[in-house]
């Protein structure tokens, strides 16, 4: 079984919010909600450089989210990825408390009136994030393609990222691009000292 990851190298990213933009086209979100964000930062070493750090959800080995979820709408698949029922979601925001990574949103209906005859999910007061576009992933897994290499089968932010600084990939697969990526470079993940184990890297320097 695979396990998906993201590897995102900060020395490439340029902020621009493509990857940020496409996933709102693609996806609809709600207003309000934010499943992928490009935020800015100062290097710490005193350099005066400054970070573009694009974030989403972790899709964490050991996610939080899932554990407090009193509908079981919440849930992790076998391949690592944390998707949502919004079927059974109950928009009790028990997950969005959970999260470390302030990855998930609810949209109020009073924000947000939806075409649902365009055929867009309505999503008004259930929980919402990235899903690492797993209908993408799984249609194009089901006509024999390959994530992370085939554009068909991968995350749309890592197929419009215009700096090239999204990989995407079986991390379990000693050949895929991701595990090529995480051996040859410094890597970090963001709140490594909780014991998420999130399934996104980052190369920094």
């Amino acid at each position: 079984m695979a396990r998906w990851a993201m590897v995102i190298d900060l020395r490439k990213c340029i902020g621009c919010g493509a990857c940020q933009q496409i996933c709102e086209e693609i996806n609809r979100w709600p207003p309000g909600a934010k499943w992928r964000q490009v935020s800015e930062e100062t290097d710490k070493k005193g350099n005066g450089k400054r970070l573009f750090i694009p974030t989403s959800c972790m899709h964490c080995e050991n996610p939080p989210c899932v554990e407090v979820c009193p509908s079981k709408a919440t849930k992790q698949r076998p391949d690592g990825i944390v998707e949502i029922d919004y079927d059974r979601c109950m928009g009790c925001g028990a997950c969005i408390v959970a999260c470390p990574y302030g990855a998930r949103s609810i949209a109020d209906a009073d924000l947000f009136s939806l075409d649902t005859a365009n055929g867009a999910p309505d999503l008004i007061g259930v929980c919402t994030k990235c899903n690492f576009c797993l209908e993408r992933l799984d249609k194009g897994l089901a006509q024999g393609l390959q994530p992370g290499i085939d554009p068909e089968a991968t995350p749309m932010c890592v197929r419009y990222c215009i700096s090239e600084a999204l990989y995407f990939g079986d991390a379990d697969d000693p050949i895929s691009v991701v595990s090529q990526v995480i051996l040859e470079n410094k890597v970090i993940r963001l709140g490594e000292d909780i014991g998420t184990n999130p399934s996104v890297y980052y190369i920094v320097e």
